[in-house]
């Protein structure tokens, strides 16, 4: 069953999509049934800029637990990256 049901996130960034780079907007996050990918369901992200049109968007679809194992990893490499630039920051003297 189709939910349609899409989390939408405002985001600054940039992807590279078949015309080259372009700067991301924001992110559309479902979980449903995949278009390419061969799964009956998976979790869906398109990074898009629709005022640069159609050809501004990165899909990607993920199982369940592929997109589970994403999240600890962006988690502890922005933990890693915090701590790393912190310590790395001299306090003004």
């Amino acid at each position: 069953m189709c939910t349609w049901i899409t989390e939408r996130a405002e985001i600054a960034g940039s992807g590279k999509g078949p015309n080259g780079w372009f700067t991301l907007t924001h992110t559309n996050v479902y979980y449903d049934h995949p278009y390419h990918a061969t799964f009956d369901h998976t979790l869906n992200i398109d990074f898009v800029n629709e005022a640069d049109g159609p050809g501004a968007r990165v899909a990607v679809e993920l199982t369940a637990d592929s997109a589970r194992a994403l999240v600890q990893k962006i988690q502890a490499a922005l933990a890693s990256g915090d701590a790393q630039h912190q310590r790395s920051v001299v306090p003004p003297g």
